[in-house]
């Protein structure tokens, strides 16, 4: 069985005005102790780690790898718990969210790597304060990673329509469900990415965008999708960071089943669907606009279909692997309840629908983030 790893980005905002505060070093430093244990070799932590992001607004979280989902998913709200405590500590909140339901003004980090970014992509990285969700599916070999890539990338406004979780720019209604996915596509290397065929044709596209002067590095390749240099993995990474950690396992567990298929369909010679990027692009912005409430672009014809039966057409099309994997179950019921009570978008909306108040959101969002309401 492959194993499945996330990073989740988080946003640090202040306790009382509910605004981004550029606190991240400090509640790094607050988590330190818990890592470091009691010198025995014991910790209070899970495996993985929390470090920093571009801005000094957030921080990331990783898991070590996992087969079993239960597992990864006490990892993940442990990671959660860990940087709560510590913003806590520095009178600051942790908040699961794609971008800032209130007004905010990004401060990056200091380091070589970030000013040089800021310095070169100018209002593109300096207004950049987003967070998302990475998830890292185990494969064999590179040739298996682009295989995957080829025949997922049909798949992820899909994904993208689950994880939706941004519905607010600088305190204003944007009427995205992922507006995160909007701020993103400034990048210069964002979206999915055509089809390569072979491992080396992904690498030779690669090594050609950071030719142009444009990319710094191949680590600014921002598809939706990619083989991770660091890892044997393929990185799915057009999620938003999910309110609730039960929709981060729903991503994972579909995550790892369209590996799994994408991997049977290559070595039974199943050809990729010939989809343009072009069409691709328009698929992910219907999924950032509507999210669960609407409409879907269709993988197979393009047209739009209710969002419940492209949903279940992903399910479907996966199943055998969500068995083999022992998903089924969880991905059936939670996939259920999100269409019913939908995504960290709609609840996001609700709650202001309700009080009117953008604190009120942020409040939620806290006690989400840390596990005290669903």
């Amino acid at each position: 069985m492959r194993t499945v790893g996330v990073e989740e980005e988080l946003l640090v905002v202040d306790g009382e005005s509910g605004r981004p505060v550029s606190v991240a070093d400090r509640v790094l430093r607050r988590a330190e102790p818990d890592h470091a244990g009691d010198g025995q070799g014991e910790t209070d932590q899970p495996g993985g780690s929390i470090g920093a992001e571009l801005q000094r607004q957030q921080v990331e979280t990783d898991t070590p790898p996992r087969t079993d989902l239960g597992e990864l998913e006490t990892d993940l709200q442990a990671w959660r718990d860990v940087a709560v405590r510590a913003a806590r500590a520095s009178g600051a909140r942790i908040l699961a969210v794609g971008t800032s339901p209130t007004e905010v003004a990004p401060l990056a980090h200091r380091n070589e790597r970030y000013e040089v970014i800021m310095e070169k992509y100018g209002s593109t990285s300096a207004e950049q304060l987003t967070c998302g969700c990475h998830v890292h599916v185990s494969v064999e070999s590179d040739e298996e990673a682009i295989a995957a890539l080829d025949r997922m990338r049909v798949w992820f406004p899909s994904l993208l329509a689950i994880t939706g979780n941004s519905p607010f720019w600088q305190g204003r209604d944007t009427h995205y469900a992922s507006y995160r996915s909007q701020v993103i596509a400034r990048w210069p290397s964002s979206g999915t990415p055509d089809l390569f065929g072979s491992p080396e044709a992904y690498r030779q596209r690669v090594q050609a965008m950071v030719d142009t002067g444009v990319l710094l590095d191949p680590g600014m390749v921002y598809w939706d999708a990619r083989a991770s240099a660091e890892y044997p993995t393929l990185e799915v990474r057009i999620a938003d960071v999910c309110l609730d950690v039960r929709d981060t396992m729903l991503l994972a567990a579909l995550s790892r089943a369209l590996v799994d298929t994408a991997s049977d369909e290559w070595r039974n010679g199943i050809p990729p669907a010939d989809v343009p990027s072009s069409m691709l692009r328009l698929a992910s912005w219907q999924a950032a606009r509507d999210g669960v409430r609407g409409s879907l672009l269709d993988p197979a014809s393009m047209q739009p279909r209710p969002v419940e039966e492209v949903l279940q057409g992903l399910v479907e099309h996966v199943r055998p692997a969500l068995k083999a994997n022992e998903d089924d179950v969880f991905v059936e019921q939670r996939l259920a309840e999100v269409l019913r009570e939908g995504n960290g978008a709609t609840r996001q909306r609700a709650v202001l629908d309700k009080t009117g108040s953008m604190l009120d959101v942020v409040a939620d969002i806290a006690r989400v983030t840390a596990g005290l309401d669903s």
